[in-house]
C-alpha cells in the first residue's frame, strides 16, 4: 500500500470494513453517518500511510482512527445512538420488562456512564474483541482493561437495577 498498490489497498478495506463499519454504528446516530465516518478512517489511513510503522496489528490502529473520528463526532451532535441486543443478552435477564423497554433502559444506562467504562462495554459486548486487543487498540495495560471490564458491569447493572426501581 505504501507504493501505491490500489489492489493491496482495496484487499486492506474489504478485510476491515465490516468491523470498521460496526464499531462506528455503535458510536453513530445513524447507518450513514457510520458509512461516513467508516469512510473517514479508511481515507486517513491511506493519506498517512507514508508515515504508517507496521508495529503489530492494522486492524487496531484503524480502531484507533475510527474511536477519535466517532468521539469528535459526538462531541458535535451530543447525542449517541446504541444497539443493544447482544449486551441485554449478556447482562439483563429479566423477562418481565418487554424488549423495548429493555432496550431503553441500557441505552439510558450507557449514556450515563463514564466514557472509558462506555467504551470497554461497546467492544468487549458489540465487537466481540478480547481484552487483549481492547489493551492494545486503548494503549493502556491489561490489567486496567480488566479492572474497567469489571467497574463497567457493575456500574451497568447498578444503572439498571435503578431503572428498574423507579418503574415499581
Amino acid at each position: 500500500m505504501k507504493q501505491g498498490n490500489d489492489q493491496a489497498f482495496d484487499k486492506f478495506v474489504r478485510k476491515y470494513y465490516a468491523d470498521i463499519l460496526s464499531y462506528c454504528r455503535y458510536h453513530c446516530l445513524n447507518q450513514t453517518e457510520a458509512e461516513d465516518l467508516t469512510q473517514e478512517t479508511f481515507l486517513r489511513f491511506i493519506n498517512n500511510i507514508q508515515s504508517y510503522q507496521h508495529m503489530g496489528k492494522a486492524k487496531n490502529y484503524l480502531y484507533v482512527i475510527a474511536g477519535n473520528l466517532c468521539k469528535n463526532s459526538a462531541k458535535k451532535w451530543k447525542a449517541e445512538s446504541i444497539e443493544t441486543e447482544v449486551l441485554e443478552r449478556e447482562l439483563v435477564s429479566d423477562g418481565d420488562i418487554p424488549k423495548k423497554e429493555n432496550q431503553m433502559y441500557v441505552e439510558h444506562a450507557l449514556e450515563q456512564m463514564q466514557p472509558e467504562l462506555r467504551e470497554i462495554i461497546i467492544m468487549i459486548y458489540f465487537q466481540e474483541l478480547k481484552l487483549r486487543e481492547i489493551a492494545d487498540i486503548m494503549q493502556i495495560g491489561l490489567p486496567l482493561v480488566k479492572y474497567r471490564h469489571k467497574r463497567a458491569k457493575e456500574e451497568l447493572k447498578r444503572l439498571l437495577g435503578e431503572e428498574e426501581s423507579h418503574e415499581t
